[in-house]
């Protein structure tokens, strides 16, 4: 897909005039999975890398752990785990790493929000779509919505 993306931007600003001359691949922020048992998907930085750019004190760590309801019924209790990585005053999200079921699929919509800049906040304010493992991205402790 990294490929496709720079190959369309590349023949846009080949043979899409001069509106698209200077058009380049943003390569922040790429989504990326891992096609394991169980799936593990990150986008942005990790923590190390935010605490490295942006200081301890500018970094706050969420993290949660569920059993997928995919498991709730088994004998085996398969968890999943996400960590959320923020950065500054308003706790924009920097950083989002999935492990387990369902880890692939749901970062590619969680990967939009990142490179689109939200804030824990953000994630906060949607309302969980219940039951899905992605709910727990956004009902993530301390949960505090920005209500308006």
């Amino acid at each position: 897909p990294v490929a496709i993306a720079a190959a369309r931007i590349l023949m846009d600003r080949l043979f899409g005039g001069a509106a698209h001359a200077s058009d380049k691949l943003d390569y922040d922020n790429v989504p990326s999975v891992v096609f394991a048992h169980p799936p593990v998907g990150v986008v942005g930085l990790t923590e190390d890398e935010a605490r490295a750019r942006f200081g301890d004190g500018n970094v706050r760590v969420f993290t949660s752990s569920w059993v997928n309801l995919w498991h709730g019924v088994s004998e085996t209790k398969r968890k999943s785990a996400a960590k959320m990585v923020c950065a500054g005053d308003d706790n924009k999200v920097v950083g989002l790493h999935i492990v387990g079921q369902g880890a692939d699929e749901m970062l590619q919509g969680f990967a939009v929000a990142v490179k689109a800049g939200l804030t824990k906040a953000d994630f906060d304010a949607c309302v969980a779509i219940h039951p899905t493992a992605a709910e727990e991205l956004v009902t993530m402790a301390p949960w505090s919505p920005r209500l308006s």
